[in-house]
């Protein structure tokens, strides 16, 4: 026998008495040391390899392989008893606490009557947690679009208020059915197939728990008719329904400078105040037209109650009640269900390059119809990159972009060349002005997306961006705008219903496809 084979007899007797031994550990377990200890033994009983035979070299790394092998398999088998004995100790754990409920239960009746005590106040606080919450019937309580508490944890009671706000329900009815059925599921699965829930004829119906409490006005400025209205109307909700009358600073003064008769209406004296106003106002009444809808929607920065606005402007695309009929208007929507249009807002933030992916202001700027960016007093195009969730959309060469809702579909949009889109269709238009290019069409992207409107530093000028028409932001290279759809829509009431109102709208406001009929040359 050579010496090779000779030291390689030797090696597998003592790997293999390794290996015996580290399989006679109590239960098959075996530890980290054993493992380790077997891999140092295999590694001391290899031989040195003074020999530059191939064979031996192979042989050496299997060796080293198996010493491997044995650490993580006992590794392994270390985790498993650790785990076992993790779930013993719960075990036991949730044994002891079974055993400590049944002393409990054996305890004296002061004990008893302590904890009885405790049982009904927990009680009692999830009770008046329930309250706050959702009916859980057909439909949208008015606690998920209204907040009944003002945000934040400074709350400061207000003596003028008689009570608290109104609570409301919304319910889906189909072509004037207010049955209050809502379907809940917008896809559904049956044996595989996928089906889309009927949504397009529902009508959102709201219906009040209770009598509305206060109204607020907000009425368009310099106007003497529309003044004139409103003071008539507000004695009128006054004696007849015992309203409680919330106005605009300015309103409150010219009214009491009129008649002594209006010291009941009620007034904010600061910004603080008007941030609380969605927890007091049951009702908004608009008097005027669109841009004071858009003032009313401005301030209120999250939840709005629903808007009655009555048309005494211009064109009127979300003000469908007359003037004339106010009182029959006004009747009906305190008295009996009526159908309303949730209108998307959109909240946008202002991001500084110099500060580092920092907002600009703590609270977003929202708007109901469009944010626009122009390149304002520059003489250069406006250069922008744009960008949809983490997608590049595309670079904008031209006058600027108008982003906006479905309600602003009519509005500068339109004017730009966008598509009209009823305002109860979730998406946001994205539309060029008057873009270096032929092939630059208008988009309408989903609601759930977030865009984000940038000036490149390469850019030769700086951009302008406003809201809603006012409210214009300097943007600077590196400087972004982003925009999403707010959670707090605005809901208006309809004089009939969401699409009747925006056929009105378009063929009175626009005299869309207004034409003489084609002559009738047939014979007779």
């Amino acid at each position: 026998m050579s010496a090779d084979e000779a030291a390689l007899k030797t090696c597998h007797e003592r790997i293999n008495l390794s290996v015996a031994a580290s399989h006679q550990a109590e239960n098959g377990s075996v530890t980290t040391v054993s493992s380790k200890e077997s891999e140092e033994a295999t590694y001391a009983f290899l031989p040195p390899i003074e020999s530059t035979d191939a064979h031996l070299h192979e042989f050496a790394e299997a060796m080293r392989t198996v010493g491997k092998a044995l650490r993580q398999v006992a590794e392994g088998k270390a985790a498993a008893q650790a785990e076992a004995a993790e779930w013993k100790r719960k075990y036991e754990a949730e044994k002891a606490a079974k055993a400590h409920t049944h002393v409990i239960k054996g305890c004296s009746n002061c004990v008893k009557d302590k904890l009885e005590h405790l049982a009904s106040k927990l009680t009692l606080e999830t009770a008046s947690a329930d309250e706050t919450g959702c009916c859980g019937n057909h439909g949208i309580c008015s606690r998920q679009i209204l907040q009944d508490q003002c945000p934040g944890p400074n709350r400061k009671s207000d003596d003028r208020i008689v009570g608290r706000k109104v609570p409301f329900r919304l319910s889906w009815g189909s072509n004037g059915d207010k049955n209050g059925q809502h379907k809940h599921d917008f896809v559904s699965f049956e044996k595989g197939d996928i089906t889309t829930a009927e949504r397009s004829n529902k009508q959102i119906f709201l219906k009040w728990d209770s009598p509305p409490q206060t109204v607020l006005f907000v009425t368009k400025p310099n106007s003497n008719s529309v003044h004139a209205f409103c003071s008539e109307m507000v004695r009128w909700l006054k004696e007849h329904n015992n309203i409680n009358i919330f106005v605009e600073p300015r309103v409150s003064k010219e009214l009491l400078i009129e008649d002594s008769y209006f010291n009941f209406i009620q007034t904010w004296d600061n910004d603080q105040e008007m941030k609380t106003l969605h927890t007091k106002v049951d009702l908004i009444v608009t008097l005027g037209g669109d841009g004071t809808v858009l003032w009313a929607a401005s301030l209120f920065k999250g939840p709005v109650p629903p808007v009655v606005a009555f048309s005494l402007g211009s064109l009127g695309f979300m003000t469908p009640f007359p003037s004339e009929q106010y009182r029959e208007c006004l009747g009906n929507v305190l008295k009996r269900p009526f159908t309303i249009t949730l209108r998307s807002r959109l909240q946008c933030h202002v991001i500084r390059d110099a500060a580092k992916d920092e907002v600009e202001t703590g609270e977003p700027i929202l708007v109901l119809n469009e944010v626009t960016i122009d390149r304002g007093m520059s003489s250069y195009l406006t250069y922008l990159e744009c960008y949809c969730d983490s997608s590049f959309v595309t670079c904008v060469q031209g006058d600027g972009l108008i982003i906006s809702t479905t309600s602003g579909s009519t509005a500068y949009s339109l004017a730009a060349g966008g598509s009209m889109v009823h305002p109860q269709v979730p998406g946001i238009l994205f539309t060029p002005i008057c873009p270096h290019s032929l092939s630059f069409r208008p988009l309408i992207l989903p609601e759930y997306v977030t865009l984000r409107v940038q000036v490149p530093f390469n850019s030769r000028g700086q951009a302008w961006a406003s809201f809603d028409g006012k409210g214009r932001i300097q943007l600077g290279p590196g400087d972004a705008l982003i925009c999403s759809v707010s959670p707090w829509p605005l809901p208006t009431a309809c004089l009939v219903d969401s699409t009747t109102d925006f056929l009105r709208s378009i063929h009175e406001g626009l005299h869309w496809n207004l034409r003489k009929s084609q002559a009738l040359d047939c014979p007779a």
